[in-house]
């Protein structure tokens, strides 16, 4: 399993954010996020929203750090990428 993670550039409620994936499922996914305790409710269709504050704990524990195409590039090649629901 490898989980990516993108820098935090997305900005939402005063802070800025990272989004988490994995290449290969999402229980791989949640069980890192909770090594690196990040709550369920962060996680988001496909993917986690992790605030900057909790970037490079995510690195320290292994996360791998790319861009956001190379992250989102690699949830759909894993087939892992939901649709938006709204």
């Amino acid at each position: 399993m490898t989980v990516y993670i993108d820098p935090p550039t997305w900005p939402g409620h005063g802070r800025m954010w990272s989004h988490m994936v994995s290449d290969s499922s999402y229980e791989e996914l949640h069980a890192f996020a909770e090594v690196i305790g990040s709550p369920r409710r962060a996680f988001d269709q496909d993917h986690y929203d992790v605030p900057s504050e909790r970037y490079a704990t995510a690195v320290r524990h292994g996360a791998v750090e790319v861009g956001s195409k190379e992250l989102l590039l690699r949830l759909t090649s894993a087939g892992l990428r939901r649709p938006r629901s709204w």
